[in-house]
Formats: structure tokens, sequence, C-alpha cells
């Protein structure tokens, strides 16, 4: 039985050129690129290389990409390490209700130290509103931390809208686009923002690397001590295998984009006019426009959703109710919450699908199709129970 993969959002698979441009690292060039003999040298080569090519793609220059053990390490560095080196100009940070634990962990790690922080609600389509920034916003905050594109239900923030507000004010702005590389254009030379997550393993690149972009006269605190790698920000021995596939997947997905962009489109508008031709009740949760192309929400009113998840997996459909990180959780998505509060239908029955590499519209209807039997089925026995 084939397995169809619709949980994208959640990691990618890696793709063969990634895979093709890594081996060398792991064989023959195995050095350490702080060496300063040939094998190191070649390693440095490689890892100048590789930088210089996702800067280009980011178009930032090359000194201001640090390079982490993935998205999470780049939101801590990027939060933690701009509150602790900073307080002195104020201990007020905003974030949203809706941001991933990496950043939802981090501020309250910081609420610990006495940082006060403020958590933005959003409307029902999740998204925060300008007005509701600029409310909050005071003279001692020091960080707006908002993320670009959900991971849960894929609605994209007003970032631009966010950072010409910034533009004159203390606060820096940090954003999480760890699911928006690969999905959107990020040309960071026109995007307001003075710090930037991303992780490769979410556009077909490896696990375990990611990068933080962080604008030239920003300091910050280290996060890690030891060594002077990456200009003394973060310290340890660079990852030159995972950083080179890291540079092959970014480029990957700027030549692929529009074709991407459009092909996701159409897999979301087959599973929406398949379930309304086989007439399941279903609500679209996120932002219908201002959204990520890949990712797509929907609640099943009246299904049990781990039953539908089990029921689906069991006939080759691997599809999520949510983040990876909070996988066995028996609590509700608090992105959810805060977009539906007590509207349990919508919060408890939810399910994200989100495409990429290697699914197919032949695939993506038969997932809708699957979806919309094994939804039929569970109402029934519910109906029957009842």
């Amino acid at each position: 039985m084939e397995i169809i993969y619709v949980d994208h959002a959640a990691t990618s698979p890696l793709h063969p050129e990634v895979l093709d441009a890594m081996l060398p690292y792991f064989e023959s060039h195995f050095g350490n690129p702080s060496s300063i003999h040939q094998i190191g040298r070649q390693a440095r080569h490689a890892l100048d290389q590789a930088r210089k090519s996702i800067a280009e793609s980011l178009r930032v220059s090359e000194q201001t990409v640090v390079f982490t053990s993935g998205g999470t390490e780049a939101d801590n560095m990027a939060i933690i390490g701009y509150a602790l080196e900073h307080e002195n100009k104020g201990k007020h940070i905003i974030t949203s209700k809706v941001e991933h634990h990496a950043v939802l962990h981090a501020c309250q790690e910081l609420e610990k130290r006495g940082f006060e922080v403020t958590y933005l609600p959003v409307d029902e389509t999740g998204r925060v509103k300008l007005n509701d920034v600029q409310a909050v916003l005071r003279d001692d905050t020091i960080l707006v931390t908002l993320m670009f594109g959900n991971n849960e239900v894929g609605t994209i923030q007003p970032i631009k809208e966010i950072g010409e507000l910034l533009y004159k004010h203390q606060a820096v702005f940090h954003t999480d686009a760890v699911q928006a590389c690969g999905a959107v254009n990020l040309n960071l030379a026109e995007l307001p923002v003075d710090m930037l997550s991303i992780s490769a393993h979410k556009i077909n690149g490896p696990k375990g690397i990611g990068l933080l972009y962080v604008r030239e006269e920003i300091k910050l605190r280290p996060v890690l001590y030891g060594g002077e790698q990456e200009r003394k920000r973060r310290a340890g021995t660079e990852n030159v295998a995972a950083i080179v596939g890291f540079a092959k997947a970014i480029h990957l997905a700027a030549q692929t984009l529009s074709e991407r962009q459009e092909r996701y489109h159409q897999f979301a508008q087959v599973l929406i006019d398949t379930w309304m031709r086989e007439e399941v009740e279903f609500y679209l949760n996120g932002h219908q426009t201002k959204r990520l192309p890949h990712v797509l929400n929907v609640s099943f009113p009246g299904v049990n959703i781990e039953s539908l998840l089990m029921n689906l997996d069991i006939v080759g459909v691997a599809a999520s109710s949510g983040s990876a990180c909070t996988a066995g959780s028996i609590e509700p998505s608090h992105v959810l919450v805060a977009m539906f509060d007590q509207a349990k239908e919508r919060i408890q029955t939810a399910i994200r699908f989100s495409f990429g590499l290697g699914n197919t519209v032949e695939q993506i209807e038969r997932v809708a199709i699957e979806t919309a039997k094994v939804v039929k089925r569970l109402k029934q026995q519910e109906e029957f129970i009842n």
C-alpha cells in the first residue's frame, strides 16, 4: 500500500539533489572548518560558499547569517539573546498567542527572569491586528517577535506593516519564518525585519540545521559558550554537510517557488471540491487568502480527531492534528484556542493537511476520497452510539 505523506509542515523528505550535495562532506571533505590544513580549508571553503549562496537567496550580506541547530535555537537566540543583552533599554516584549512553542517558551523563560511579555490576541483567521500592536507598544518595549506564517493554520501575519510601524521605535523586530521559507518569497532587502529564523528540514533539507538572520548593527548575548565560530555569536563546530545541504535546499526552493505555489493551491481546491461533492460537513481554519499555500487546516464537526487520524493512517494517509512539537499532548491546540476561544467543535475536530515534494494530484484526490469515507463512517458510528 502506498503511503501518502501530507504532513510536510511537520518535516519534509530530503531532496535527492540535497543528499548528493551533502555526501562528500561526510566522506572525503570531512574536515573541521576551523583547522588551517588543507582538509580544514576544504571544509571552510564549502561553508563560506554555502553562506554566500544562502545570503544571496535572502538578499542579505553574508555577515548577517548565523547558522544554528534549527529553528528552535534560532528563535531562542533571537529572543533570549537580544533581551538579555539589551535589558538596560527596557524589559517589555510583545508576541502573539499563536506563536510556535520555541517562541512562547522562550518568552515564558524571560518572564521568569523579570521581563514583561504581552501576548497579543488574534482574530478568527489567526491574524494579529496592527492597531493591537500599536496599542501595547511602550517606551520600554525592546523586542517584538511575531511569526511570518503559522505552522498549524497557515495564516500569514502583516509583517511588512508591523515592521514599518516599528521603524522609529527602539524595539527590534524578529519573525519566525520557519514555515514560510520555501512557501513564499522572502526578500529581506525589502522586508522590514531585524531578525528572522529559518530551518532546513521544512524545505527538503536535512534536520539539525537552521539559521538566524541578524541585521548587522544588532548585538546578541550568546546562548552557547565555547569557541569563536560564527563571528563569536554561536559557539560549536559548524555542521558543514548540513549547511551545504541547507544551501542547496534553499536554492532549489527558490527555483521552483511559483510552480509549487500553484500546485499547492490546486491540491487544496481538490480537497475542498471533493468534500463538497461528497457532502461532508467541514470548516476551513485560518485566513483563506493571506495564507501559506501548502497548509490547509480543516475542522470536521462531530468527528473524533484521533480516530480520524488513526483511520487515515490505516488506509495510507499520513496527516496530523497540528504542530509536530506537541504530538501526544492532550491539550487542545493553543493556536485554535486563540482563534476560536470556546468553540470546541472547531478546536477539537481540526486536522492539518500540508503538501510538499512528491505529492501529486492523483494522491490528493485519494486523500480527499479516503477522508470523506472515514469522516462519514465515524459520524455514523457516533450517531449510532448516541
